[in-house]
């Protein structure tokens, strides 16, 4: 049983309330995941959402190079204590854009996407405040995600294709 006291350690539930940490208690469940192990790939089902409570996580995607080169697997962001991801599980249409691997042994807290989207369509303050704080994160990812691209394009103008 994760305990709502546990939330406030993570700047992404700094907005909201004692209550609605306590409802989001009664969704997570507590997950471990061994260093080297990928937690989903670019294309699967979105089907929770993450806290990280301990341990480190690489987001990843691949890269291509060109016909006849394998694809570079590119560092878009990393995760660690503190941090939140897999904002695909509640935005459609709910799946992942990136890969997820653990490079640490980690904890996390888990909420199942399918009943975190059933709360927060029913209750609209809630929902609004969880969407904000989403928000926040896409923009967080998308800042990285340019950041290596112009890194890449540099790379690219350098490499034969």
């Amino acid at each position: 049983m994760v305990s709502a006291n546990s939330f406030k350690t993570f700047h992404f539930c700094k907005e909201f309330s004692d209550a609605q940490l306590e409802t989001l208690a009664a969704l997570a469940v507590e997950e471990t995941c061994e260093a080297g192990v990928q937690m989903y790939k670019k294309g699967d089902p979105a089907l929770k959402f993450y806290l990280v409570q301990e341990g480190k996580i690489i987001l990843i995607m691949d890269s291509a190079l060109g016909p006849h080169k394998p694809p570079l697997q590119v560092t878009v962001d990393i995760i660690t204590g503190g941090d939140a991801m897999g904002w695909s599980a509640i935005v459609e249409p709910h799946i992942y854009t990136l890969g997820a691997l653990c490079i640490d042994n980690t904890k996390l807290i888990a909420l199942d996407a399918a009943k975190l989207r059933s709360l927060l369509e029913g209750d609209g303050a809630f929902g609004f405040k969880f969407m904000q704080a989403a928000a926040k994160l896409i923009a967080s990812r998308l800042t990285h995600t340019r950041i290596i691209l112009v890194g890449e394009r540099g790379l690219s103008a350098l490499t034969e294709y």
